[in-house]
């Protein structure tokens, strides 16, 4: 299978923009920008499902799958399969029960999230430059050190004032993700504008692949 970012950032930008629209037409007092990192993983998901994929959120890393307890490991935000396909079990593999058409997770894409905002509905956010390097950094490392997966990225959503305001922040994330050694590629990035009900006038979606 090969993963092209720029189709995965095309699906979500076209999926967020449609959830855009939506909020106009309710004349919604605030919009999406105005949910929480975790509040905007079903949007993403159904964004990525709307283009024919699978979207599957919160996998257990493939590296962690030796742990006893399912409930144990480092997760993945969302996991991209071809064709909707679920991920294959690995405690199915290789069994009579593993007959069904799955995805191994050699062949998925495994995809961070990370979604910072501007402004808030209570006023401009303080930390907004602090929260896109230092987790950000931490979930690069999370799909970067897996021993198992082969194709994965990052997913940064920005809401932001402007577009040229989100063009040179997630610049200058990429450029602190290459100085501290994380080989991370050059973003697919789309942008699209936002009706500004608390200060953020731009949604810019941008995944980077990782090596």
């Amino acid at each position: 299978m090969l993963w092209s970012t720029a189709d995965l950032a095309d699906a979500v930008a076209a999926g967020l923009q449609a959830r855009a629209r939506q909020d106009d037409l309710e004349q919604a007092v605030y919009g999406f920008d105005a949910f929480d990192e975790l509040a905007l993983h079903p949007l993403i998901a159904e964004a990525i499902d709307a283009a024919g994929y699978g979207a599957l959120r919160e996998q257990r890393y493939p590296g962690h799958w030796h742990k006893s307890k399912k409930s144990e490991g480092l997760r993945c935000d969302l996991v991209v399969t071809p064709d909707r396909l679920p991920l294959r079990d690995p405690d199915l593999k290789a069994t009579l029960f593993d007959a069904a058409p799955a995805v191994d997770p050699e062949q998925a894409y495994w995809l961070e999230v990370k979604a910072v905002a501007q402004h808030e509905p209570a006023g401009p956010f303080r930390n907004y430059s602090k929260e896109l390097l230092a987790p950000v950094m931490a979930d690069l490392k999370k799909v970067w050190t897996d021993g198992v997966i082969t194709h994965g990225g990052l997913l940064v959503v920005l809401f932001t004032q402007t577009a040229a305001v989100a063009e040179h922040d997630l610049a200058a994330f990429h450029r602190r993700a290459i100085d501290k050694g994380y080989p991370v590629y050059p973003p697919a990035t789309r942008s699209f504008p936002l009706t500004d009900r608390i200060g953020n006038a731009c949604c810019t979606v941008s995944v980077f692949g990782v090596r």
